[in-house]
């Protein structure tokens, strides 16, 4: 499949459209699968990204850089190639993009998920020949949840802290992840604060029209108005720091939970480091990744971003051709 898709310095490659896919250096055109910091990176001259998912990718990578809006299911030509968005179900505007040339047809999915989640579009299986698929959970260990369960066990812990007069703090990725969890918490258990990380990203999902609940950016005054009832979400990074380690200060008394797929096999090392964990994770785990393979059915699959030799590997004995990208 190299016709349309080759892996460079620069990341994915099309040569039909002289475009790259979620480049990791800068190049002249980008085609975007989503806004997380590690696909939208800054410096290309020109972005093409999904229409819903623009606001927060022009937020990453700059005013200096172009970036136009694709909606989901409409396709418009780049050179030689055609080329599509499709809902990857990962954060809000999420993408698959699919490539087409010479009748031949790429789909390199981002980080997608295809569990139920109000705060963005539902993954759409799209047929294709070449699948480039992420890995980050590719192992058979790995199957979520209900999702509806982890959101009752963050409401009874939430519930059990106010009743000790203790406030919440709930982490998680401050793009997509928080969103998430504001979606399932209960309105009406208690005031909702907000670390700064995340507020910025909170008026692209009210630009949607995404339904969170009303919450507040954390400040003294909040912090001494809602003491001992507070739920709190923020991002884990930082959280280690001295900076980190002097906020935490200011909210106590404190309990503290993680949101993530990890804890799903790491919630020892979870439990020693927070109160409590929450399986929640923003990525296909294993009987997903399997669905999506059966649905998409390619011949050829190229796995990336996680456990590349171990999905590489299952799928080329199952009778595909395989890749692992590193």
């Amino acid at each position: 499949m190299s016709e349309i898709l080759q892996m460079t310095p620069e990341g994915l490659y099309c040569p039909a459209g002289d475009f790259h896919v979620d480049p990791v250096r800068r190049v002249q055109r980008a085609l975007i699968t989503h806004g997380h910091a590690d696909h939208a990176r800054r410096g290309h001259k020109s972005v093409l990204t999904s229409a819903s998912g623009l606001e927060i990718v022009q937020h990453r990578v700059g005013n200096k850089t172009l970036v136009e809006g694709l909606a989901f299911g409409k396709s418009r030509s780049v050179g030689d190639a055609r080329v599509s968005f499709h809902p990857a179900g990962h954060i809000l505007g999420s993408a698959q993009i699919r490539i087409e040339v010479g009748g031949r047809v790429a789909v390199v999915t981002g980080d997608y998920k295809r569990g139920a989640d109000p705060t963005c579009e539902t993954f759409e299986p799209v047929p294709c020949h070449l699948l480039v698929t992420e890995t980050t959970f590719g192992l058979p260990i790995y199957r979520w949840p209900d999702p509806a369960e982890e959101a009752a066990k963050i409401d009874r812990w939430w519930a059990a802290n106010q009743a000790d007069g203790v406030n919440s703090l709930l982490l998680g990725y401050s793009l997509g992840k928080a969103q998430r969890l504001l979606a399932m918490l209960n309105r009406d258990r208690g005031p909702i604060l907000l670390h700064g990380a995340v507020v910025p990203f909170q008026k692209f999902y009210r630009n949607a029209g995404i339904d969170l609940p009303h919450a507040h950016h954390v400040n003294a005054q909040r912090i001494r108005e809602t003491r001992g009832r507070a739920m709190i979400i923020a991002p884990p990074s930082g959280m280690n720091t001295a900076a980190g380690a002097s906020w935490l200060k200011k909210l106590a008394p404190l309990r503290v939970a993680m949101a993530s797929g990890w804890l799903l096999t790491r919630k020892r090392a979870g439990r020693s480091r927070y109160d409590r964990g929450f399986v929640i994770s923003d990525h296909v785990d294993w009987p997903e990744l399997l669905a999506t393979v059966a649905d998409c059915g390619p011949d050829t699959l190229w796995a990336m971003h996680g456990q590349t030799e171990t999905v590489a590997r299952y799928f080329a004995e199952k009778g595909l051709k395989t890749r692992a990208l590193r």
